[in-house]
């Protein structure tokens, strides 16, 4: 059994990009061997609350970013589209170790973090020393968004269907701690969180720009909404599906309520070393759920890729 470790939080930093001034946090010695944490959505930063001091405590410098829309994180202009596409969020994460300055990091992620952590690998692999990634290759094949899954997966989407309306973007607005709640629930069945803990994370979703940044996203990826002219290139690179060839390994919890596996589909867009591991009872939310997993893993690439 690991041992306990107790969390404490650290003063938050922030730091700017093209577009974005980034609010994070920054857990170990600076010049520790860089970690990239990435929460997804409905989440924040505080799911790698017992993750970040594992790391750090291991020599690691833990660094966890709220993405774009989520808590403290702000557009520099107003004229920014308010883009939660995938390379929005894959360019974001570039452009946040550029203005960190770091060369390469291992990156950690699930969800949305998990896809910037993915597109930064398969497009830019000379940044990414190695890959933790939720449930698998999380690239989107958006130019097959009409293609209909199964029923049972068809049903787990049905939050994606809503936010296409404008019922779905009021709805959100409206009654966004009840919508995250519910997902929360039915995503981590065996996660029992508390209010304590959902409360830490839901002034998060007050930022301004998170209703817009979260339903652009889910438009964008069934083709409802444009994107961010600046990232066209960027799309049309990810429209290919490039592979990934850094060391990874694929954590999927085995009582996932969004995505019973994406490990079939995306199997062959690993090049690299790769293992997949099943999670018994986990679900979503690996980091809060089972963070001695994800924490071991992350060292255990960091150690091989030494």
């Amino acid at each position: 059994m690991s041992a306990e470790v107790v969390v404490t939080l650290s003063p938050l930093k922030r730091i700017r990009t093209s577009v974005l001034e980034v609010i994070y946090a920054e857990h170990g010695p600076p010049d520790g061997v860089p970690v990239l944490l990435l929460h997804g959505w409905p989440y924040d930063p505080r799911t790698y609350d017992d993750v970040a001091p594992r790391l750090a405590a291991a020599g690691c410098r833990a660094i966890v970013p709220y993405l774009r829309g989520f808590g403290p994180t702000r557009f520099l202009s107003d004229a920014t589209p308010r883009s939660g596409q995938q390379a929005a969020l894959g360019n974001d994460l570039r452009e946040f170790m550029d203005a960190l300055g770091l060369k390469s990091a291992a990156l950690v992620g699930y969800d949305w973090g998990g896809r910037a952590a993915c597109i930064v690998a398969a497009l830019w692999p000379q940044r990414a020393r190695c890959l933790v990634t939720g449930n698998g290759y999380n690239i989107q094949d958006i130019a097959s968004a009409d293609v209909p899954a199964s029923a049972e997966q068809e049903h787990r989407f049905w939050y994606q269907y809503y936010f296409q309306t404008e019922r779905g973007r009021a709805g959100l607005r409206k009654n966004r701690r009840d919508i995250i709640r519910l997902l929360w629930r039915l995503w981590s069945p065996n996660w029992p969180f508390d209010d304590a803990v959902f409360g830490r994370s839901a002034e998060s979703w007050d930022n301004p720009d998170f209703v817009d940044v979260t339903i652009q996203s889910y438009r964008h990826r069934y083709r409802n909404a444009p994107g961010d002219p600046a990232l066209d290139g960027i799309e049309r690179q990810l429209a290919a599906e490039p592979k990934i060839a850094v060391p990874t390994i694929v954590l999927h919890g085995e009582a996932n309520g969004v995505v019973t596996s994406m490990w079939r589909d995306g199997e062959n867009r690993f090049t690299g070393p790769v293992e997949r591991r099943l999670i018994p009872r986990a679900g979503h939310n690996l980091p809060a759920e089972v963070p001695d997993l994800v924490a071991n893993a992350a060292l255990e690439l960091i150690r091989a890729t030494s």
